[in-house]
């Protein structure tokens, strides 16, 4: 049948085409017949993705830049870090989207998804533009209804509004990122400055919140505009802008799973619950499921809680009670450990022995209460 796959991919975003490139590269699925829905075009640089490497990945010819040093500052801490062997890295949306769809041989097909349904022998995907049906789906499509109406386990938001700028004269180190500002007002929250030079005339301003409720647009953009004030740029034009909300939660997306259908990318829990992160954690995550789909049918069987899970659960759980104390958790995480020891553990690649240093570098109190408060979460 013309609209019968053997995989069908809903979502165009990072999870999606990442997946559908990495199916195509791999042999062992030359012979499946894909295909990838997405409603939008995908032609706009609707997100920045940022992540470290110490080695070239997937996608080396998509960084658009590439900072050696990165800035924290708190009224706890502050201090420039160089990287090495590391380097922090930007890869523009609209650039990956191109890129993707320009190489993908796989049907690509513009519509929104209505419906999906698992029939046990095979799933039907109803659209705005007709029928699909499929062995197996893999969606990217998170109903935020799933995390706000669930009270299994503590839901914050990473959210942000960010301008890029140009200056009229040269007054940024495009080779140092401000990874966290914590110098402005918290208002009892955790809140804090991004940015990224990419040009001594050009950089983005971010203003971003990890914190249960999200803020009146005109909240956000007046913290840039003081922000901008206060290190004395005054003269510049607004660019473009950009927004986000992403979840931060160790919510079990995987018992939405059925058989025929997995949840991929942030509606499958993809993100890293701690920080945000989501680049990384993606591409070790769809390595993992091509493995899997090597080995097994059922994909409700793609599910894992490890020892990284964990620590993301008792980090929001601290974060979700006493929000205001990011601040002052983030500066002793960079103040006690190497920055190399940091990004291996946030990529959960640490070893164990690290991760007691880690562990035992925070405030103890607070984490403690909360891993003996979540504590039953390991039984669900």
């Amino acid at each position: 049948m013309l609209n019968d796959y053997d995989y069908l991919i809903l979502g165009g975003g990072l999870s999606g085409l990442h997946l559908a490139l990495s199916l195509e590269k791999d042999p062992f699925f030359k012979e499946k017949k894909i295909a990838v829905i997405e409603a939008s075009s995908k032609q706009t640089n609707d997100r920045t993705w940022c992540f470290w490497e110490n080695e070239s990945g997937p996608y080396p010819h998509l960084v658009s830049h590439s900072w050696p040093e990165i800035i924290f500052k708190s009224p706890y801490y502050s201090d420039t870090i160089a990287l090495a062997p590391y380097h922090y890295k930007k890869i523009e949306g609209a650039a990956f989207y191109a890129f993707a769809k320009a190489q993908l041989n796989c049907d690509q097909i513009q519509a929104k998804v209505e419906a999906i349904i698992d029939h046990d022998t095979a799933v039907e995907v109803i659209t705005d533009k007709g029928t699909y049906t499929a062995k197996k789906v893999f969606s990217s499509i998170l109903d935020p209804k799933i995390l706000t109406d669930q009270t299994q386990q503590q839901y914050l938001k990473q959210h942000f509004i960010g301008w890029f700028i140009k200056t009229d004269t040269p007054v940024f180190d495009p080779t140092q990122a401000t990874f966290m500002d914590f110098s402005i007002p918290q208002k009892g929250n955790c809140r804090f400055m991004y940015v990224l030079p990419t040009s001594q005339t050009e950089a983005l301003f971010e203003y971003t919140l990890f914190s249960k409720d999200l803020l009146e647009e005109a909240d956000y953009e007046t913290a840039i505009q003081a922000y901008l004030n206060d290190i004395g740029i005054s003269q510049y034009h607004i660019v473009a802008k950009e927004k986000g909300n992403i979840p931060m939660t160790s919510y079990n997306f995987a018992q939405h799973n059925t058989k025929n259908i997995i949840h991929i990318g942030s509606a499958g829990g993809w993100t890293k619950a701690s920080t945000g992160f989501t680049f990384t954690h993606t591409l070790k995550k769809t390595e993992a499921l091509l493995d899997f789909l090597k080995q097994h049918d059922d994909l409700r069987r793609f599910r894992r809680k490890n020892r990284f899970w964990w620590y993301d659960l008792v980090f929001v759980d601290v974060l979700y009670r006493k929000n205001w104390l990011g601040a002052r958790i983030f500066a002793t995480l960079f103040q006690k450990n190497p920055i190399d020891r940091i990004f291996r553990f946030l990529n959960d690649e640490s070893s164990f022995k690290e991760e007691l240093a880690i562990m035992w570098s925070l405030p103890k109190t607070e984490f403690i209460r909360a891993a003996f408060h979540r504590i039953g979460a390991l039984f669900r």
